[in-house]
């Protein structure tokens, strides 16, 4: 099911996958971006096409906000169609309970907007991306622009913005309020445990901190269009999480597309086959490359 005015009906009828192979060497690797709360050098991994120039693309990886890093980033297809990704590495949610995870990935987009011109991407527009926890960080980065208790003072660019002009979730929570209510008996031996680490105790009892950290609650009309994947046998992150973003996003008319994966659960290659990576890449086209295009014409 896709629901969205943005992605032409032609990249539908794609077909094909992407073989599974581990990703490629990143172009620079173990950048530091910023510094943790907990004195923590905070690191990133650039991954740049040629020609110099491309639009950015954040990667924010999963892993219940406690595991993975940088490595795990499935984008090289996207840099192959000439993106350029910068792969984070944040503190765990047991060194930064929430927003801390958050203040470093903003910290970080705000490294990559100052240092655009030394390593040769363009930053003028940047998408984020994330799976999983990491695509629940990344919709609560991308509905929170200029929102200061979100925003964090980490690092040495806090003039730069952190603002991003589109986001991509694979599979994501959206509301912290519902979403054990929605989950599987196996759902919730992952989640409860993983919710109370990144909020310092259960949704219930820290409900303020639950609602600031949903971002179905920080949708308002200055938000960037939004893509959603969400596979429909997801035992770990209830679909009707991806649908209560969409939902909120419609409430107010912003640009927004669900993308049901028919017979996928959490992750998985389907996600990253040839067709869905069309769609994604139609997706960041349509608000990195084209309306860049479109602005420097203008001027």
């Amino acid at each position: 099911m896709i629901r969205s005015k943005l992605l032409p009906v032609g990249v539908l009828s794609l077909l094909g996958t992407w073989p599974a192979v581990a990703p490629a060497a990143p172009s620079h690797a173990d950048i530091p971006y910023a510094t943790s709360a907990s004195g923590e050098a905070l690191r990133l991994d650039l991954y740049l096409p040629q020609p110099a120039g491309a639009p950015l693309v954040v990667w924010v990886h999963g892993g219940a906000w406690e595991n993975g890093n940088k490595s795990a980033m499935p984008m090289d297809p996207f840099v192959e169609r000439g993106f350029a990704v910068a792969s984070l590495d944040f503190s765990p949610a047991s060194k930064a309970r929430f927003p801390g995870q958050v203040h470093e990935i903003k910290a970080a987009i705000r490294f990559l907007r100052a240092e655009a011109e030394r390593y040769g991407y363009d930053a003028g527009r940047i998408a984020i991306a994330g799976a999983s926890s990491g695509a629940h960080l990344a919709a609560v980065v991308g509905t929170s622009n200029g929102y200061a208790e979100l925003e964090g003072a980490l690092g040495d660019h806090r003039g730069e913005s952190s603002e991003v002009h589109a986001i991509v979730s694979y599979f994501a929570a959206t509301n912290l309020t519902t979403i054990l209510a929605q989950s599987t008996p196996f759902g919730l031996n992952i989640r409860e445990p993983a919710l109370a680490r990144l909020l310092g105790a259960a949704p219930k009892d820290a409900e303020p901190l639950a609602r600031l950290a949903s971002p179905v609650f920080q949708v308002d009309r200055s938000d960037p269009p939004l893509l959603l994947l969400h596979g429909d046998q997801d035992p770990q992150m209830p679909i009707n999480q991806s649908h209560e973003l969409e939902g909120a996003y419609e409430q107010l008319a912003l640009d927004v597309a669900l993308v049901v994966v028919h017979g996928a659960a959490h992750g998985g290659d389907a996600f990253f086959d040839e067709r869905r990576t069309e769609l994604v890449a139609a997706f960041l086209d349509a608000h990195l490359r084209r309306e860049l295009t479109s602005e420097s014409t203008q001027r």
